[in-house]
């Protein structure tokens, strides 16, 4: 076979299906080993993460064009079918050019016994455009048709539907999930006092975000490749995670005091603690950084290499039983099951079960309970999840027994926004879809009276 792209896509999604990697791990080394140039490798990454967002419904068009269960045929050849899907559905690929390629990476991968069976099954597939296999495939308003047509476990759309309903958006599933399904844009977070976002948005010819007044949204490339990036200046962090880390110092989450101590209880990969750790050093405060995970802490360290010396200490240990008090500002970016970041991790939501929420939910109960003992009188918490899910944001913060400080002035402040325009409050939702960000939870939490 004479196309090291689509080999390249078929390495990426066989390391996520059958080694358990995560595809934005695997893949810049896949690329490197098959040494492809820029626009192939675009086509290569595109191939390989949409396959894995939409396998979802890949499987269910698979299904009805091969009269099996996906799940009966073996890993590469469902492997090569998906891309095949992906390509003949999704990628505007001319129907006789998705079959030939999809047979002749069958034969790569060392499944050439099957190509007769590939070549029958994506004919099949090639009869009918992405609307028609949709109609046959996922017709209809119930929940089973929304999660096959857009590709998500339907336990996911179930608990998706409740929180867009409680916040006031019932009916906005559809577009959520369609949102989860578009590739995020790179975005840079310029780190205060370091670098200077008018500098970067004019080096890089990228565009201001429109919430976070530190971040600059990149029109493709790869960041590593920015000297600011790569000397730990600028960092790559979504727009909204931008955003709730400053809120917790803004003035209006606490008054500043000299001499503040702030706490990143879950500090890694480290992208939050470099932007605190510069809004600190701007305002004379520390940073205590705890992450339990020893390969976690060395990035955290990687990222907050360039801010000054002092500012920042980071350390190995759990912050279930973290002893270092008392904190005057605490950011809580509790683990969680990660939904409101589907569209970064393709593979994501395929790996995420209910026990996982019910296990994360327990453990950000106990981080939540710890962090209380932690914080110094008139102390604030910042409580955070990259996840809308109400099992893991509202229902821990009802349990806490804390009392809400209205964190819609404090991200009104950030973003140069109206209060208003965060909905009732005292907490905040971020949105995919509405917002273009992930969808980011803040509570700022106080003991109660």
């Amino acid at each position: 076979m004479n196309d090291p792209a689509r080999r390249a896509a078929l390495d990426c999604v066989l390391a996520v299906e059958v080694d358990g990697a995560y595809a934005n791990v695997a893949m810049p080394g896949i690329l490197r080993q098959a040494r492809l140039g820029r626009r192939e490798a675009a086509f290569a990454t595109e191939l390989a993460y949409g396959t894995l967002r939409m396998s979802g419904l890949y499987d269910a068009v698979i299904a009805h064009a091969a009269n099996r269960r996906p799940a009966s045929l073996e890993v590469a050849v469902r492997a090569v079918l998906w891309l095949g899907a992906h390509q003949a559905l999704s990628m505007s690929t001319a129907p006789h050019a998705a079959v030939s390629e999809t047979v002749d990476l069958a034969k790569a991968a060392g499944a050439g016994r099957a190509s007769g069976l590939v070549n029958a099954v994506m004919h099949r597939i090639v009869e009918r455009d992405r609307e028609a296999w949709l109609a046959v495939v996922a017709s209809g308003n119930s929940r089973a048709a929304v999660a096959t047509r857009h590709s998500h476990p339907e336990w996911i759309v179930a608990e998706l539907e409740r929180s867009l309903a409680a916040r006031g958006r019932a009916g906005e599933a559809e577009l959520l999930l369609a949102a989860h399904n578009a590739p995020a844009p790179v975005t840079l977070a310029v780190r205060p006092g370091l670098a200077d976002r008018d500098a970067l948005t004019q080096a890089t010819g990228g565009l201001p975000t429109r919430l976070s007044p530190y971040g600059v949204t990149l029109h493709g490339g790869s960041p590593q490749r920015i000297a600011a990036v790569d000397a730990g200046r600028v960092g790559v962090q979504d727009e909204g995670s931008q955003v709730v880390a400053s809120a917790l110092v803004s003035e209006l989450a606490r008054h500043f005091t000299a001499g503040e101590r702030w706490l990143d209880a879950c500090a890694g990969p480290g992208g939050k603690t470099a932007l605190l750790g510069a809004l600190a050093a701007g305002r004379g405060a520390h940073l205590d950084a705890v992450e339990l995970h020893e390969h976690r802490v060395r990035l955290v360290e990687q990222s907050v290499r360039a801010l000054p010396s002092g500012t920042v200490d980071v350390f190995a240990g759990d912050s279930v039983t973290w002893s270092g008090g008392p904190y005057d500002r605490i950011l809580l970016d509790a683990p969680c099951t990660g939904i409101g970041a589907l569209r970064r991790r393709p593979e994501a939501r395929w790996r995420r079960t209910p026990k996982d929420l019910r296990d994360l939910v327990a453990l950000q109960s106990a981080l939540l309970s710890h962090a209380v003992e932690l914080l110094a009188p008139g102390g604030v918490i910042a409580y955070v999840t990259c996840s809308p899910v109400a099992a893991e944001t509202t229902d821990v913060v009802a349990a806490s027994g804390l009392r809400m400080i209205d964190a819609r002035a404090a991200v009104a402040d950030v973003t140069g926004t109206d209060v208003d325009a965060w909905g009732s409050g005292p907490d905040i939702q971020m949105w995919t879809h509405v917002h273009g960000t992930d969808s980011m939870y803040l509570a700022l939490l106080c003991p109660a009276d």
